[in-house]
């Protein structure tokens, strides 16, 4: 794809800035159900306590989003003929976002919260390593959030590997039926993952196989389908009519609204048996198959809410504003710390664990959270990611604001 072919309309690197907002919205929601569940809201408020069991949706959220934000570039710079990004670079790059804010929350909580002070050198190791999930069959407290980002981290590390799968050698074309084959084998796989071989695994390791990568496969699935529909759209040529999954995606996009009446319509399926319970019982395997699949869909829509909503409307507008975004900023840190935060709420008011308070709890935890979250933003976020183009040679022009891409997390 050379010469005249090259589609010109495709952005190698847009800015999306709704997303950084969403990934607040991701946030919040796991912080709310942590707060339901420790103050025992869950089983307090029938229907209502059901939803709030089932925001750990906002885990889904950041696996679309991560599988948006990092599989796009690769989609657009092959439909250019441009080199995909350096792998060096992406590694660098993703250790630098995740890692220091990880390793201060787990020496905190490892340190501060009484229960976890006898952890032995082992223990410290895996937490610090982040395989805990893989060599453990629980996490230490206030570190209980932390599969997800075990998760987040195989991903990162399987990704170039997936994208080179995905669309094979250097210098040829984007084929869409490939990418499709491919995404569909991730689904194939996650399904089975779910129905028999995180079974299986499970007989032959002291972790917690159901909460390995094959488990989430779905999720990261539905933001590569979404990157590639959104790149192929850009791509078309003018005259020629979109296909089915462009169609829509430009619908929902157009519609955010409508891409929320639907999240709230599958949260509602999603808190009533059919997805499994709501405490911690264990799951049927086709309980725990229907609410990925149902987790995939909301993700899938709330993503697409955020790519290109209508300029003039009210959602584009609030959720592009300078508040939600740098709370979007922010985001990753309250995700880290607001366990650890709640262990002390709970522990210095005097809360009884399951004893109501939800929202009192609820307001602490999320004042709390954010205060520590902006010190963890400007002590250690901000000045890891100056170090991002260590040995990089400085080009020539600075990138345009409109090439500056959202980052996940």
């Amino acid at each position: 794809m050379t010469g005249d072919h090259r589609p010109a309309g495709v952005e190698v690197a847009p800015l999306f800035p709704v997303l950084d907002s969403l990934r607040a919205v991701g946030a919040l929601a796991v912080l709310t159900t942590h707060v339901a569940f420790q103050s025992g809201a869950y089983v307090r408020n029938g229907t209502w306590g059901n939803l709030l069991s089932r925001l750990d949706v906002g885990v889904a959220i950041f696996f679309v989003l991560s599988g948006f934000l990092l599989s796009r570039p690769h989609f657009a710079r092959r439909m250019v003929d441009a080199p995909p990004p350096s792998t060096g670079r992406y590694y660098w790059k993703r250790v630098l976002r995740i890692y220091p804010v990880y390793a201060v929350t787990v020496v905190l909580a490892l340190t501060l919260i009484p229960e976890n002070r006898p952890a032995s050198a082992a223990q410290w190791v895996r937490s610090l390593s982040l395989t805990n999930i893989y060599l453990a069959d629980a996490l230490p407290q206030g570190l209980t959030q932390m599969w997800s980002l075990s998760v987040e981290v195989s991903f990162y590390i399987v990704l170039p590997l997936l994208m080179l799968l995905v669309l094979g050698r250097a210098h040829r074309p984007l084929r869409p039926g490939r990418v499709a084959l491919v995404l569909l084998a991730m689904v194939v796989l996650s399904s089975w993952w779910h129905l028999h071989l995180a079974a299986a695994a499970g007989e032959r390791s002291d972790g917690a196989p159901t909460l390995w990568l094959p488990s989430y496969l779905t999720w990261f699935a539905v933001g590569l389908a979404v990157a590639l529909t959104d790149v192929l759209r850009q791509a078309r040529r003018p005259g020629r009519g979109p296909g089915p999954a462009t169609q829509l995606l430009e619908a929902l996009e157009g519609s955010p609204g409508v891409c929320w009446v639907l999240v709230l319509g599958l949260m509602l399926v999603a808190s009533t048996p059919v997805a499994g319970p709501t405490l911690l019982y264990v799951a049927t395997d086709v309980e725990a198959l229907t609410k990925s699949l149902l987790y995939a869909a909301i993700g899938g829509l709330v993503v697409i809410s955020g790519l290109r909503p209508p300029d003039k409307g009210s959602y584009a507008r609030v959720m592009s504003a300078r508040l939600p975004r740098h709370l979007g900023h922010v985001s990753y840190s309250v995700f880290c710390l607001h366990l650890p935060i709640l262990y002390f709420v709970m522990e210095g008011v005097g809360f009884p664990l399951f004893g109501g308070h939800t929202w009192q709890i609820w307001t602490l935890t999320v004042a709390l959270s954010l205060a520590a979250s902006e010190i963890a933003y400007r002590a250690v976020e901000r000045p890891a990611m100056r170090l991002r183009n260590v040995g990089r040679r400085r080009s020539t022009s600075a990138p345009s604001t409109r090439q500056r891409a959202t980052t996940t997390r």
